[in-house]
């Protein structure tokens, strides 16, 4: 399994990703998910994918033939725009799929992408690439997009991220998310991959790779820990804890609230 995250904010976008592959009791294998292709001062892109190692291998191979090939044909050098990218990416994906699938025997060769990054002239942009080859993007209302196994992270994300927020609060958020994933799911693990784009900077300016034992992440997971514990702990108290009766100090006194007048069935 795996966990990549994108975050578009008004100062530019910000990606991060695990390396695990496997996870078995025996054998743990790490694989980079985190993909870059930078043309300075022209344009950058940066590539996640979750899904069948095979065609990943696949999609970028057939990226970089076409970077190389001397023709006038497609390549995300040459395309004009991200949404012309983000197609061609899809249409690679496609075609990966069906020729893994003829040599995989039946197995699942699905892969999913984030593609993100900016195109001088453009502003930067984020897509989520499907495995039929479609696509979504950020919106404002939510300015980041997640594939693999995401449903942890999740919740850091939807308090924290606004189009407003600052590059670097996006970027350790996205690595809490990350730390709440692998407290949760096995299957997602170190070493992780941080990347920053600052719009316009058309590279990318901080490039990281986070393992348990380095300093700054050991700090990050360890001050996130602490102060959540600090947090919790100056949680409203019930009722029975500060010494008053049930619902004193409530405007709606009752069932809602848990008063002494909450409705009780008796079994008789």
């Amino acid at each position: 399994m795996t966990y990549c995250i994108a975050i578009k904010v008004d100062r530019g976008l910000v990606f991060a990703a695990d390396t695990r592959t496997s996870a078995g009791v025996d054998d743990v294998r790490t694989y980079n998910k985190l993909h870059s292709f930078q043309f300075p001062g022209e344009r950058v892109f940066v590539l996640m994918s979750a899904g069948n190692l095979a065609t990943t291998q696949a999609v970028l191979a057939a990226i970089k033939r076409d970077l190389q090939a001397e023709n006038d044909g497609p390549s995300i050098r040459t395309l004009s725009s991200m949404y012309e990218v983000a197609e061609y990416v899809g249409t690679l994906s496609k075609r990966a799929q069906k020729q893994v699938d003829a040599s995989e025997g039946g197995a699942t060769v699905e892969t999913t992408l984030i593609l993100g990054g900016q195109i001088a002239g453009e502003e930067p942009q984020v897509y989520l690439i499907y495995p039929l080859g479609n696509y979504i993007t950020v919106s404002p209302e939510s300015p980041f997009l997640q594939i693999g196994e995401h449903k942890y992270g999740k919740p850091i994300l939807d308090r924290i991220i606004r189009q407003q927020t600052t590059l670097e609060d996006a970027a350790r958020c996205a690595l809490v998310s990350l730390d709440s994933t692998m407290r949760s799911n096995l299957s997602v693990g170190p070493p992780l991959d941080l990347a920053v784009v600052p719009t316009d900077a058309l590279d990318i300016t901080h490039r990281m790779r986070l393992d348990t034992d380095t300093p700054y992440y050991a700090e990050l997971k360890e001050s996130w820990a602490r102060n959540l514990e600090s947090i919790f702990s100056k949680l409203p108290r019930f009722d029975w804890e500060a010494g008053r009766a049930p619902g004193t100090g409530h405007p709606d006194d009752g069932a809602e609230a848990g008063g002494a007048s909450a409705s009780v069935l008796r079994l008789r």
